[in-house]
């Protein structure tokens, strides 16, 4: 499946989501999600993006006990500059929903998982620029 559309099933999940909780798996899903399309792009990507792409999958990180990543499913990065800026904008999305389930919750372990889930949020928006920067 083509990275565009899993990144559309993780907006309409994220979208569904109906607690705090919900919204960090979804957020473990986002990274999986760039770890994979970065391998794919160090491996298959334009030769000059290689280098950053390797980042990003080195970047991405996905907690022990992941049930189901959508980012299994991924078989193929068609346009990468398309499918970079649509996974920066999901990412955008995730940290301003984990900055308000944050805000809002009065679960301390919810509010650290938040903040941990943002914490990776922003490596992986940081490398995902870096990648959308070199490309071609």
């Amino acid at each position: 499946m083509d990275a565009v559309r899993i990144i559309s099933a993780n907006r309409a999940a994220l979208a569904r989501c109906g607690d705090g909780t919900q919204v960090v798996a979804e957020a473990w899903q986002a990274q999986a999600l760039a770890q994979a399309v970065g391998g794919l792009l160090a491996r298959c990507g334009p030769p000059e993006a290689r280098a950053a792409a390797g980042a990003l999958h080195a970047t991405g990180v996905r907690p022990a006990g992941l049930a189901e990543a959508r980012a299994a499913r991924l078989t193929a990065v068609r346009d990468p500059r398309r499918t970079l800026c649509e996974l920066a904008e999901l990412l955008d999305e995730l940290a301003a929903t984990l900055t308000e389930v944050a805000a809002q919750t009065e679960e301390e372990a919810l509010y650290w998982h938040c903040l941990e889930a943002l914490d990776a949020t922003g490596d992986t928006t940081t490398s995902t620029t870096a990648l959308l920067a070199s490309l071609p």
